[in-house]
């Protein structure tokens, strides 16, 4: 018989979203962010430049996109790949957990887009409650 282990690496194995300090949080953190979820669905169609998604995310800093960027490059989603050539260039793709991701917050992006007139619709009915 075997006795659970609650220590932090146990839960580290799964990942326990409801625990404060379980790491998954911090992935749920780059992956959920309107960047990370906007950079995701991009990169879902293909290798890209930095310019090329800071152009197609419109709003986005410099500094946003690249700590969005890094996040999701640290946690293994994205694949930086730098290739020596004059001036620098530096392509982004997805990885296969980054593909996943891709797919399931696309879903999430699609369904937002969808429903937009309707939750438009909804928030002008409802102005006045919702100022309350």
């Amino acid at each position: 018989m075997t006795v659970p282990d609650d220590s932090f690496q146990a839960q580290a194995r799964r990942g326990e979203l409801m625990h404060a300090d379980c790491p998954s949080r911090e992935v749920l953190k780059h992956v959920t962010s309107r960047w990370g979820v906007l950079v995701l669905v991009i990169l879902s169609g293909g290798m890209h430049r930095f310019s090329d998604l800071r152009r197609k995310i419109g709003g986005v800093s410099e500094k946003m996109l690249a700590q969005t960027l890094q996040g999701l490059e640290g946690d293994g989603l994205v694949l930086r790949t730098s290739l020596p050539v004059v001036p620098p260039h530096v392509e982004y793709r997805l990885t296969p957990w980054g593909e996943e991701a891709a797919a399931l917050v696309g879903g999430l992006a699609d369904w937002i887009e969808r429903t937009l007139p309707q939750i438009m619709a909804y928030r002008e009915a409802n102005a006045e409650a919702l100022a309350d």
